[in-house]
C-alpha cells in the first residue's frame, strides 16, 4: 500500500493532492477508477493535466503523474486487499498525518461506490497482466541523409504505438520498417484480427 512508502515522498504527494479542490480530485480518482473498473484503457496524463490546466490549476506534470501514480496504487491495492472504505481511510491516515478531510471524504465515497467493481477487476487484471494496444499510427517517410544507410532515397514507414500497461500508465513505442516490411506486418495483422474474429 502506497501509504508505507516513505514518509517524504508520500507527504509531498498528499499535500499535492490536499491541495485540489474536492471536484478536481474527484475527477482524477474517477480517470483511474474508470481504469481500475475496465472502463478504460489506461489513465491518459495528457487528458488529466488538459482539465487541470481547464481548472486553473498549474502544476508540473511530474507532479501530476505521481499523484496518479499514488491513486493508482492505492486504489489497485485496496481492491487487492479486499479493503472496505473505513479500513481503506484508516490505512491512508496511518500512512501519512497531513490528509484534509474533504479529501479523505471524496475517496471515501467514491471507494464505497466503486471498491467492490474494481475488486473483482483486479481479480481478473491478475490472471491477464499484458499491456493492451490502444492507438497505432503510421507515416511514410523518405530518408535523405544517414550516416549508417547505404541507399538513401528509399522510403520507410515509422509506426507509434500507444500501449497501456498493467501498471495503468500509457506509454508510446516507435519503430520504422521498410515498405516491404510494413506490406509484411500488414498483411499478418489482417490474418491476426480474423483469427480473433472466430474465437
Amino acid at each position: 500500500m502506497p501509504a508505507i512508502e516513505d514518509s517524504c515522498g508520500t507527504s509531498s504527494i498528499v499535500d499535492s493532492i490536499c491541495r485540489l479542490n474536492p471536484d478536481l480530485l474527484s475527477e482524477s480518482c474517477q480517470h483511474v477508477l474508470s481504469y481500475l473498473r475496465g472502463q478504460s484503457r489506461g489513465v491518459d496524463s495528457a487528458e488529466v493535466f488538459d482539465i487541470f490546466q481547464k481548472a486553473g490549476v498549474t502544476l508540473e506534470h511530474e507532479s501530476l503523474q505521481s499523484i496518479i501514480r499514488f491513486l493508482l496504487l492505492t486504489f489497485r491495492s485496496a481492491g487487492k486487499s479486499k479493503l472496505s472504505a473505513d479500513d481503506l481511510m484508516s490505512r491512508l491516515e496511518e500512512g501519512s498525518n497531513k490528509w484534509s478531510k474533504a479529501s479523505l471524504q471524496v475517496i471515501h465515497n467514491l471507494w464505497s461506490e466503486h471498491g467492490e467493481s474494481v475488486q473483482v477487476q483486479q481479480a481478473v487484471q491478475d490472471m491477464l497482466s499484458v499491456g493492451q494496444l490502444v492507438d497505432m499510427q503510421w507515416k511514410l517517410g523518405l530518408a535523405l541523409s544517414s550516416d549508417t544507410c547505404r541507399s538513401l532515397n528509399l522510403p520507410f514507414v515509422t509506426v507509434l504505438l500507444k500501449i497501456a500497461e498493467p501498471s495503468g500508465q500509457i506509454s508510446q513505442k516507435a519503430f520504422e520498417m521498410t515498405v516491404p516490411q510494413f506490406q509484411n506486418f500488414h498483411k499478418q495483422m489482417k490474418e491476426v484480427v480474423a483469427v480473433m474474429e472466430t474465437v
